[in-house]
């Protein structure tokens, strides 16, 4: 680790022992030393996958499928600030609970410090929801008519629920492609064949998953938060340009390293330009390029720096992130790679589409930054596409599959 990244992750550290205490500090560092990848002890393979065997103790009577309740518990993975899969389940909830469903959370670890009442009120303050219970894993867990895994990992404590309660599946990409082939691979794979509904993020996901594994899915779209994302005035820069880049160098689906390529490349060929370079704390990173860093920004603060963009590159080797769609509604070109996982959502009217290589994906942000037209005209294309988007239709439409699913035989 040099010198930067250590800096880096001292930082991290502090900021986390000042908001959590000492105590959540140690306890996340006893995890890792036990994980099965740590460095410092005899890795613990049982313990890193001790979450397979977690059995939800559900709380008697286990009454909520015969009594007709609109019950739902979300089983989650521990959450992260800025965690836009999060954000995305809790949007969900939020229009659920207007719907007169009742939502639980239940954090998928056992060995969390941190009470449930302050996990609540953390909800709270990062996703703006506060109408949802909260227990771990561990704890005594009300019966639920719903009981809904949320991740690969999750969805292993689901399938061990013994309890009366409709399984579901709400799948935002395809896990297996996170890891090699190999242990995790094929533990993620498995669980596409549980027998649980699927409500997956998109059409290109729910017909993967019933192709492969014969699961049944809803599929559900995309939008954005109209409030939040909307053109910004911007001052006139004169010549000078400026690309935005979602960098998540840890997530290896968002094409960290291939974009730093691009961009070199493009740089070589628009010398007068800035990369604007959010989602992650990069700075410690060298770059032969004009960068202008602004890390990890809070939702509200996205809209404005992305219209101060004149393009923007946002690659997904997996299912799509909601930035494409954000980023639009914004007014800014978005340039992206050509897959079938992006082009469910995208295509040539709304975006610019290329084979993911350094020159080609290059060549297509030049051509929006040297074609005033044709930029105004994606530009247009695009901000039309994103205003017929809706998360409240999105939201009726799992509703109104949950109604159905209650409505059938009991499981």
């Amino acid at each position: 680790m040099n010198t930067h990244l250590l800096a880096a992750q001292l930082k991290k550290s502090l900021n986390h022992i000042k908001q959590e205490g000492f105590s959540s500090f140690f306890n996340i560092l006893s995890r890792r030393f036990r994980s099965s990848r740590s460095l410092f002890t005899k890795p613990d393979v049982m313990y890193a996958y001790r979450f397979l065997k977690f059995t939800p103790t559900v709380q008697q009577p286990d009454n909520a499928l015969s009594n007709g309740d609109k019950t739902i518990n979300w089983y989650i993975p521990p959450i992260g600030k800025g965690s836009g899969g999060h954000l995305n389940l809790f949007r969900f909830m939020q229009h659920l609970g207007q719907l007169g469903f009742t939502n639980r959370v239940i954090i998928v670890e056992d060995d969390n410090d941190v009470p449930a009442a302050k996990i609540k009120s953390t909800i709270s303050d990062w996703f703006g929801i506060d109408n949802v219970d909260v227990y771990y894993i561990d704890a005594s867990i009300p019966s639920a008519a719903v009981s809904i895994a949320t991740s690969w990992q999750t969805a292993y404590a689901v399938n061990n629920i013994s309890a009366k309660t409709h399984k579901c599946y709400f799948v935002q990409d395809y896990e297996p492609w996170f890891y090699p082939v190999g242990t995790e691979y094929a533990l993620a794979e498995q669980t596409y064949r549980f027998g649980f509904h699927g409500f997956t993020a998109g059409s290109w996901l729910s017909s993967l998953l019933n192709q492969q594994f014969g699961m049944q899915a809803t599929a559900l779209g995309f939008s954005y938060d109209r409030a939040l994302y909307k053109p910004h005035p911007t001052a006139d820069r004169g010549t000078a340009k400026r690309v935005f880049f979602y960098v998540r160098p840890p997530t290896a689906r968002r094409a960290f390293d291939l974009g730093v390529l691009v961009l070199a490349e493009l740089a070589q060929r628009v010398p007068d330009m800035t990369v604007v370079m959010a989602g992650w704390d990069v700075h410690h990173y060298t770059f032969p390029f004009t960068c202008d860093h602004a890390g990890l920004k809070n939702p509200n603060q996205l809209a404005e720096l992305y219209s101060s963009c004149d393009a923007a590159l946002v690659l997904s080797l997996t299912n799509l992130s909601l930035l494409p769609l954000e980023i639009m509604a914004c007014g800014v070109p978005v340039v992206s790679n050509r897959a079938a996982c992006t082009e469910w959502l995208l295509n040539d009217d709304i975006a610019m589409l290329t084979e993911p290589t350094v020159n080609t994906l290059a060549d297509a942000l030049e051509k929006i930054l040297r074609s005033p037209e044709l930029a105004q005209q994606i530009k247009e294309n695009a901000f039309a596409f994103a205003a017929s988007a809706s998360w409240l239709e999105e939201g009726d439409k799992m509703a109104q599959r949950l109604e159905e699913i209650l409505s059938s035989p009991q499981p």
